[in-house]
């Protein structure tokens, strides 16, 4: 009997329509994320040359303030970062290829290392542990494994090489092209637009977009080589050779909140396990870093960003987890500027504006 009355029950059209609605919304979210996924050889060159966009924008209108043109501006600047990109390159290249050439021994010093760690935890063998000892140690299985593949990854080191090469000049050249014509691209889209509020909305969330990214990335590279010039000293105390290759990699991976940190201080904890052995100071890299990341987490980067560029850290770790899903590691880097141009948007999106109650930070 309950159950005809249900099944006679009609369903209310707004009902029905609410529930038409959000059906459409998760088949067009699950749509945009296999578009992001499928299409990021494309996409990525796009995101990259958008945000460095927003953040190179306002050099290039103080130069056309100066009497420069927007196309000459916009390539000073874009020559200007390359120059800077190539000598950190020029710093780290010496230190990189002698880690590089060190790797087959480093691999080798780890797999010893390992293998002392676990004789250190597990100090008692089986008899047949100790019987296939003799013959695990003769065919060396790793080294034979890595001496197979060796071809296999230089190929695709070759080719991976080529396609950020390719991609790297798409990004630079769309940015140099964006940059020139900024002003032109954001007066016909205002013009576009006929209702004077729209307008008024957008163009102040570009701006405040432009604003918050731009801040970010600045405040951001300011800390984050004010961290890596203070991690290279403190390694260079330590003893740890090739400080100057560690600071530059703290400084470029601190970008990615929580995971970028994590992956500085494991690969420190290995560098200092080849370095000192299994001892204690293998702890010295790792812990000199975190301590100095502290110190810029809790204190530095709090007091110079201030309250206008927080974000919760929940929906932080959330954009780096997504982000990097869908693009890797330059996902990871995007994550936090395309999380403050989101905000913008949500700002003075009438739909969107109770999301800023979660993005803001305390």
């Amino acid at each position: 009997m309950i159950r005809r009355t249900l099944a006679a029950t009609p369903i209310h059209p707004a009902a029905r329509a609410v529930a038409s609605t959000w059906w459409g919304r998760g088949v067009l979210l699950v749509a945009v994320v296999l578009l992001l996924e499928h299409a990021r050889p494309l996409l990525l060159p796009v995101t990259i040359a958008i945000v460095f966009t927003f953040v190179l924008s306002t050099p290039v209108r103080a130069l056309q303030r100066a009497g420069v043109s927007e196309y000459v501006g916009a390539g000073v600047v874009i020559v200007a970062v390359l120059g800077a990109a190539v000598l950190v390159l020029a710093l780290v290249a010496a230190p990189a290829a002698a880690w590089w050439a060190r790797a087959p021994l480093i691999v080798h010093e780890l797999v010893e290392a390992l293998q002392r760690w676990r004789d250190a935890l597990f100090p008692y063998a089986t008899p047949a542990q100790l019987i296939r000892a003799p013959a695990a140690a003769a065919t060396d299985p790793l080294g034979e494994r890595l001496a197979s593949e060796g071809w296999t990854f230089t190929r695709l080191a070759i080719g991976e090489t080529i396609s950020f090469a390719l991609s790297a000049s798409a990004t630079v050249i769309l940015l140099y092209f964006l940059l020139a014509s900024e002003r032109w691209l954001v007066a016909r889209t205002m013009a576009v637009v006929r209702r004077p509020r729209t307008r008024a909305l957008i163009l102040a969330g570009v701006r405040q977009a432009q604003r918050d990214i731009g801040r970010f990335i600045a405040t951001m590279s300011l800390v984050n080589v004010a961290l890596g010039i203070a991690t290279g000293l403190a390694l260079w105390a330590i003893g740890l050779p090739n400080p100057v290759l560690w600071g530059t990699t703290a400084a470029v991976l601190a970008f990615i909140p929580y995971l970028g940190p994590l992956l500085i201080t494991l690969l420190l904890l290995l560098a200092g396990s080849v370095t000192f052995g299994t001892g204690w100071e293998m702890l010295g890299p790792p812990a000199a870093f975190l301590v100095l990341h502290g110190i810029e987490a809790n204190f530095l980067s709090p007091m110079i960003m201030g309250h206008r560029l927080q974000v919760r850290p929940v929906f932080v770790f959330l954009a780096v987890m997504v982000w990097g899903w869908l693009w890797g590691i330059a996902g990871a880097f995007l994550a936090v500027p395309l999380l403050l141009g989101l905000r913008a948007v949500c700002k003075r999106t009438r739909t969107l504006r109770v999301l800023c109650h979660y993005l803001d930070g305390d």
